[in-house]
This record gives C-alpha cells, sequence and structure tokens, in this order.
C-alpha cells in the first residue's frame, strides 16, 4: 500500500480533519520529551472515538502497518517516538470527562483528558485524581496509564496502578474490549493491572474508570533548607523509618535551588545547598503537631532553616517551583537529560554521593530534583546536544547513575517508563526467562508486533535471541519446554 492509499483510507475512517499528512506538521511528532532519539511518522491520526480507533488499527493490521500511540507527548523516555514510522494515532481529541459517578468515587474518561483538568472537574464533589506527574497541566490520563505515572503526592496515594478500575482497549485486530466495569473489587486476571504499564505496546486505552480520592480537610507545607543534600536525604529515611507518612517528600539540590529560586521569587539563601519540602495533610487537628514531629528530625539533621507556607497562595508558590524545576533548567543549560530511576530510601545518601562522582568524572553539572520519599531519583544531566562530546559524555553519565542505582537494590524506572531509553538497561535488572515471561505476554496479545514495537525490550547484543523468539511470536509455554 503506498502512502497516499493509506492516507485516503484513514480519512474515511477519522474525517478529513483528523489526519495529519504535511511534512512539515509531521516534524510536531517526531518525538516525546525525550531529546535523545526522534523518528518520522507516516501519518498523523486524530480519532475521536473507540470505533473510529477500532478502524484506524483494522486498516493498520490489514497492511502491517506500525501504531504509536500518543498522549500529549510530555514522555521523557521516548515511548511515544515512531522511532520505525508507522502510524501515530494521538488522543488529543478523546478529552471528554464521560461521567463523574460521586456517590461511588469514580470518573470514566476518554485517554485524553488532561490530568490537571479531571482533578479540576472533580473537585466541586470533594474529590481529586491523586497521581500528580509534574507535567500534571499538560500530560494525559492515557499517557499516565500506558506509563504508570508517578507524582509527588504516589508517597502516599500510590501510582497511577492505584487508582484505575477498569480500561476499555483496541486490540490488535480492531476489536474493543473491557478489563473491567469499574468495581474495585474484580474477579479473574488482572487485564487492567496488565495494561497499566505497558507503554503502548498491547493495546490502545479508549476509556478508562478512575478511582478519585476525597479532598483532605487541611494541607500544611515547609521547606526545610540544608547546607548539602546528606542531610536532607537522611532526613527523608528518619522520617519514614520513624512511621510517619507525609503526603509528599520532594527535595531540590543546590543546582535546582538556583535555577527556580529568582524564578518564583522564593528568597532562599544561597548557603542552602539542598531544600526539602514536605507536605501533610488530612485532619485539621493535630496536623501542626505531626509537622512539627517531622521538622525536629530535620533540626536533628543540621537543617539550616524551616519555612513554613502559610497561606494557600504560598503554598502554590513552592509547589509551582518544584513543579516547574525541569523547565528552569533552562536557566543553565541549553539541553537536560533527565535520568529516571529509584533507590531503596536508606540508600539516598550514598547514592547522591555517587552521582556527584559521576557529575565530576563525566565533566558536566548534574542538577538534582526528586521524589525523595519514594527513594524516585532524577538526576538532571545538563548539556549542550550541539557538542558532540558533551552528547556522549551526557549518555555515559546517564548509564552510570543506572549502574549505581541498580547496584544499591534499585530499578531503572520510578515514573516515566521504559520506552527507547532505558530499553538496553533492561538486561541488567531482568534475566533472559524473566524476559522472556514478560515476551510471551506481549504476544498473547499482539502477536503481529503491532502495537509500539521497538518499545520496552531490549535490542542490543546477547538479546537477540530473546527479540527473535518476540518477533517470532513464541509462547511462554513453549519457551519453557526449549
Amino acid at each position: 500500500m503506498n502512502r497516499s492509499q493509506l492516507i485516503e483510507e484513514l480519512r474515511r475512517i477519522v474525517g478529513p480533519a483528523g489526519v495529519v499528512a504535511d511534512p512539515v506538521a509531521l516534524m510536531t511528532y517526531d518525538a516525546d520529551g525525550c531529546v535523545m532519539d526522534t523518528g518520522e511518522p507516516q501519518v498523523v491520526v486524530l480519532p475521536a472515538s473507540a470505533e473510529q480507533v477500532s478502524g484506524v488499527v483494522r486498516l493498520a493490521s490489514r497492511y502491517g502497518v506500525p501504531i504509536v500511540p500518543r498522549g500529549a507527548g510530555t514522555g521523557l523516555s521516548g515511548g511515544a517516538t515512531p522511532i520505525g514510522g508507522g502510524i501515530v494515532v494521538s488522543t488529543a481529541r478523546m478529552d471528554r470527562v464521560l461521567e463523574i459517578d460521586a456517590r461511588n468515587g469514580r470518573a470514566l474518561c476518554q485517554p485524553g483528558v488532561i490530568n490537571w483538568e479531571l482533578s479540576q472537574a472533580v473537585r466541586p464533589y470533594g474529590y481529586q485524581f491523586a497521581p500528580d506527574p509534574s507535567s500534571q497541566k499538560a500530560c494525559t490520563v492515557g499517557g499516565n496509564i500506558a506509563n504508570n505515572a508517578g507524582g509527588p503526592h504516589c508517597l502516599k496515594y500510590g501510582t497511577t496502578a492505584s487508582h484505575v478500575l477498569g480500561v476499555q482497549m483496541v486490540l490488535p485486530d480492531g476489536s474493543i474490549i473491557w478489563t473491567g466495569d469499574g468495581n474495585p473489587a474484580p474477579v479473574g486476571y488482572d487485564l487492567t493491572g496488565v495494561i497499566t504499564g505497558s507503554e503502548g505496546t498491547i493495546g490502545l486505552v479508549t476509556a478508562a474508570w478512575l478511582k478519585l480520592t476525597r479532598l483532605p480537610e487541611a494541607v500544611r507545607v515547609v521547606l526545610a533548607l540544608f547546607p548539602d543534600i546528606a542531610g536532607a536525604s537522611a532526613s527523608v529515611s528518619q522520617v519514614i523509618a520513624s512511621g510517619f507518612l507525609p503526603a509528599a517528600l520532594e527535595i531540590m539540590d543546590r543546582l535546582a535551588i538556583k535555577a527556580v529560586n529568582d524564578m518564583y521569587r522564593l528568597g532562599l539563601p544561597e548557603q542552602a545547598g539542598a531544600a526539602l519540602l514536605i507536605e501533610v495533610d488530612g485532619v485539621d487537628d493535630g496536623l501542626d503537631e505531626l509537622l512539627a514531629d517531622m521538622t525536629t528530625v530535620c533540626w536533628r539533621n543540621g537543617a539550616l532553616d524551616v519555612r513554613p507556607a502559610r497561606t494557600p497562595a504560598e503554598q502554590n508558590q513552592v509547589w509551582a517551583a518544584r513543579k516547574n524545576a525541569f523547565g528552569a533548567m533552562g536557566r543553565l543549560a541549553p539541553t537536560y537529560y533527565l535520568v529516571d530511576t529509584v533507590v531503596p530510601r536508606t540508600r539516598l545518601p550514598y547514592t547522591m554521593e555517587q552521582v556527584g562522582r559521576i557529575s565530576q568524572e563525566h565533566r558536566l553539572p548534574i542538577a538534582n530534583v526528586f521524589h525523595a520519599g519514594d527513594g524516585n531519583l532524577h538526576p538532571i544531566i545538563l548539556f549542550d546536544r550541539r557538542d558532540r562530546s558533551q552528547n556522549q559524555r551526557a549518555l555515559e553519565a546517564a548509564t552510570a547513575v543506572m549502574h549505581v542505582s541498580i547496584e544499591q537494590g534499585g530499578v531503572i524506572s520510578g515514573e516515566h517508563g521504559i520506552g527507547v531509553e532505558k530499553q538496553d538497561y533492561m538486561t541488567l535488572l531482568f534475566s533472559t526467562e524473566d524476559l522472556a515471561a514478560m515476551a510471551g505476554l506481549h504476544q498473547s496479545f499482539d502477536p503481529y508486533d503491532l502495537f509500539n514495537p521497538g518499545k520496552v525490550f531490549p535490542k542490543g547484543r546477547g538479546c537477540g535471541e530473546l527479540a527473535a523468539l518476540r518477533r517470532a511470536g513464541v509462547a511462554w509455554s513453549e519457551l519453557k519446554s526449549r
């Protein structure tokens, strides 16, 4: 099938306004937020319903053209990058909250609903959608489901997987199924759990029942300032070890403070080497005492100052600085590479030491903004991608951070997924048998590798056999008998 014929058939399915085919416009879709890999799609479609998605998938399946699902394109691992071309299916026009079932604490949404807008829609009912990635005002719930996204408040409330009650999805043959009916205690195989975090490799989500969380009666926020990151990290471990469960524990290091301090008029002193943001929420009575117990831990670990954000406006100011810290890195360097790993909380001080060592060895500054309560690190490697040497050193530094994290008992992603960025690191974490089991599961849904091919599974040396098995569609039961 030639491209013109493909475009014409797609226009018949989604309408002329739902097809993007102009070469210049297609450049908008050649990558997500990850700057390290790009790929040109053959065409982009913007369906408005599950039936239109089904029609697009049936057409793609008939002609063997890959499908690459895309939400807002805010992902940071290349998950929505069409590295092998194909049809990018954008969910931008599937952006309606279909039902708010306040009595049962749930909402039915299309995948293109913006995370922040969902929380605003359910707020009058006394609810919020708890997963809150830093890109909350731009990212979609469909993208959150694909990557099992996290966020600052996932320390207390859990990542996206804890808030999905069932999804409607289109399979590679175009059929439409539900993995659950919104019941919080379904029976049978947990297909919702399988699709959440599968990065668009086994089906395309067209609607979802999402669990809503009650808004807390009261919220308290403080910024504890430390001379270095070691004291802030030690405080995080000790707060959790003492049995406290804050809503959020977030750290910014000296470079990150420098990036946001002036922009958000925080007035933080230059001697502050780390800022620990603590938020507690719940019933108003007793909340101040709870926060005081936590700040005592900070003073014990050498805090320079503890600054409460007393009003909602002050709290919004602090959170805006934290959530927009990645964007503020443009004040320090033309490009950054955000690394996403997790280590046990008790290993935070040592791991941060190692990140400092890696920064020196590779002669690149590394800022740190991270979900400390989850042990979810985000070393931000600052460089200029126009400089080939810096480009290479940034990649090597990221690899070194991955190795350190795994050596400390961690994993290679806390919330951004594997995509193409980290697929070759999978062999550091999983055995061939582990990966073969995943490949068998994938094969049972997508035997012809139609959905988002070339993602998640390793493609490097030593994994050729596994990749070949995946392509051949070998099931797990067959692998075990070999």
